[in-house]
């Protein structure tokens, strides 16, 4: 609801006509991204908490208090700055003056919580201790996480199963859950203020397999690229307010064109169409953003013709 607020409020249409209804958390975090500044560990953030909350409404979701107020905290920063960039206010503004969330425990590493986590769920599954609904929940919450580091996470009794059986046959952490050995919080303290920032590392190589197949343990999931990689070059420059000259000089600036996360080229029969993710188009708003940034000197640079093209 602040998302849609926000976007609201910079007069962004949140009602699907075709539908009949409001639009959808992912058509949310969509328009999110381009209106009110969300960066990719923001939308991990929320991408996960929505995860945790679906989990816990239709099955029973669990995870360790520590993890949980990590989130918690990185959430009420992601609201507090979609506050400053739709509303120029701070959700303090609003809220009464006491700390919010707090924890009587210190403060781990993220790769520590996770490993101690995973130790828990080997143990619940051990022969004998008739405690596999209690795993299988700590299982989802580690699946809606990966939320940090992937798009499109929707957690199934798949891979919940998928990943009980890689950690039945013995499969270490990096193995069943690879996305979210790339996962790392950023945890900063200053009095009573905890500042709580989601980052990604690089981590083992994920892959991608079917939902349904059998032969593999690990928690990675078939995504589909469309709804991913939606962006066309022309649409990504009329939204960045560049001739698509321009446009191509910058993403060839930034490297975009070699970045995975960026660029995908599909092919139907013998035709080949580019499409661009969001990642892409947080990549070159950021650097339009940068004080820094000259765009002529990249138009020299980078562009078809030294002095062709409209200036911005």
């Amino acid at each position: 609801m602040m998302l849609k607020a926000g976007l609201t409020d910079q007069r962004i249409k949140v009602f699907d006509k075709n539908f009949g209804r409001s639009i959808g958390f992912d058509r949310c975090l969509g328009l999110a991204t381009e209106h009110l500044r969300l960066d990719a560990s923001d939308l991990g953030v929320l991408r996960t908490i929505d995860s945790l909350r679906d989990d816990e409404q239709h099955w029973l979701g669990d995870m360790s208090e520590e993890l949980l107020f990590l989130h918690a905290r990185a959430t009420v920063g992601v609201l507090d700055k979609v506050m400053q960039t739709a509303f120029d206010e701070r959700l303090a503004d609003h809220l009464p003056p006491r700390a919010l969330p707090i924890t009587s425990q210190p403060l781990e590493d993220f790769d520590v919580l996770i490993d101690r986590q995973y130790k828990q769920i080997n143990d619940l599954l051990q022969t004998g201790k008739r405690r596999r609904a209690e795993a299988r929940s700590l299982i989802r919450s580690m699946l809606a996480m990966e939320g940090h580091a992937a798009e499109d996470v929707k957690v199934s009794e798949r891979d919940v199963n998928r990943v009980e059986k890689g950690m039945k046959e013995g499969k270490s952490l990096t193995e069943v859950f690879p996305r979210l050995t790339t996962v790392a919080a950023d945890i900063q303290t200053e009095g009573p203020t905890v500042t709580v920032h989601f980052t990604k590392k690089k981590g083992a190589p994920v892959h991608f397999v079917p939902a349904d197949d059998p032969a593999e343990s690990a928690a990675v999931r078939e995504v589909d690229l469309q709804k991913k990689f939606h962006w066309t070059a022309t649409e990504l420059a009329k939204k960045l307010d560049l001739t698509n000259p321009r446009a191509t000089a910058l993403r060839r600036h930034l490297s975009i064109d070699d970045q995975p996360d960026c660029v995908h080229r599909f092919h139907f029969g013998g035709l080949e169409v580019i499409r661009y993710s969001d990642n892409a188009f947080t990549l070159m708003r950021q650097a339009l953003d940068d004080p820094a940034t000259d765009m002529d000197a990249i138009w020299a640079g980078h562009g078809f013709g030294r002095g062709s093209g409209r200036k911005t």
